[in-house]
């Protein structure tokens, strides 16, 4: 491995990612598998974004809500797969300084990013089905696209800080990280700086945006649930429950594993279950959500018939 030394073990320039241990034949699956994987999520959160933005009655709010969170997803997703698989590929495991800090960045800033469109996802449910009257002008068109800004800006800068800090770290060796990328928590477990700093933070706010997040949203599904229950007719209350159920699906799967990974206590947590965890969080949470989005949406699913229909034609 290439190693840049001067005077200080703060010029470490390239790092070894461990990632899985496999068996060839087993790592030769798994690879095909990820790549399928990685290729459904990518066209299935397309199909979407292509879908709404070429068909005029999908240019609502919940719409270009969910157009930015399958763009998010392909985001997300193309943060740590592609790494992921020329490890598996070609057992290159090496990657440098700078991509590990900008991986550290846009994985984390990602995440944040989308616990924040989770959370404002929940406050359109909410308005619409407790205030479907006023709907229209609590959740304008101008409103939506101020949310979204407003979701992406604050989860490109909440973990700004923490990852210069990253920056800073001196490195003494073994230069092996224990990941299949390289995620913050791996990366200042091999630094022989003092970590204490970056720690606290990490967990302080990532605790801040899973719960706080996690809190809004769940204020929404209680104020929603108590007017579903107040509904008289058995079809108004099912139509209500199918207008957040795919919501719901997602918001379970999306902070049901960060919580596992990150709110827990430090000294409970084991690093080889959670690679799988985070695996399964980077890469099953961006390929689920067109699928379950689509698949409870009657509206999504003909404007796609629609369009495979016309570019058929």
């Amino acid at each position: 491995m290439e190693v840049m030394h001067k005077n200080s073990s703060s010029y470490q320039t390239k790092f070894i990612l461990v990632g899985f241990t496999f068996k060839p034949k087993i790592q030769f699956f798994i690879l095909i598998i990820l790549s399928i994987v990685y290729s459904l999520s990518l066209l299935g959160n397309l199909a979407i974004i292509v879908a709404i933005w070429l068909n005029q009655p999908l240019h609502t709010a919940m719409y270009y809500f969910l157009c930015s969170l399958a763009f998010l997803d392909i985001l997300y997703i193309s943060a740590t797969v592609p790494k992921l698989l020329t490890i598996l590929a070609s057992n290159d495991r090496i990657i440098s300084l700078p991509g590990c800090i900008f991986q550290i960045y846009f994985y984390s800033s990602f995440g944040s990013t989308e616990f924040y469109l989770l959370a404002v996802m929940s406050l359109d449910r909410y308005a619409a089905i407790c205030q479907p009257l006023r709907y229209h002008s609590i959740i304008s068109s101008k409103t939506c696209l101020w949310l979204i800004t407003l979701s992406w800006t604050t989860g490109f800068v909440t973990f700004l800080y923490p990852i210069i800090l990253v920056s800073d770290f001196s490195f003494c060796g073994p230069f092996e990280i224990n990941h299949f990328f390289c995620d913050g928590s791996a990366v200042a477990e091999i630094s022989c700086s003092d970590i204490q700093l970056f720690n606290l933070l990490l967990s302080s706010f990532a605790s801040a945006v899973i719960l706080g997040s996690l809190t809004m949203t769940m204020v929404s599904y209680c104020n929603i649930l108590f007017t579903i229950l107040n509904i008289s007719s058995a079809d108004g209350r099912k139509k209500a429950f199918s207008t957040c159920t795919s919501h719901f699906t997602v918001v379970s799967l999306v902070y049901g594993s960060a919580i596992f990974i990150y709110v827990r206590p430090a000294e409970s947590s084991s690093p080889n279950l959670n690679k799988w965890v985070a695996l399964l969080n980077s890469v099953m949470t961006p390929l689920l959500n067109p699928f379950i989005y689509t698949l409870r949406n009657k509206q999504v699913q003909k404007v796609l018939k629609d369009t495979m229909y016309r570019k058929k034609s």
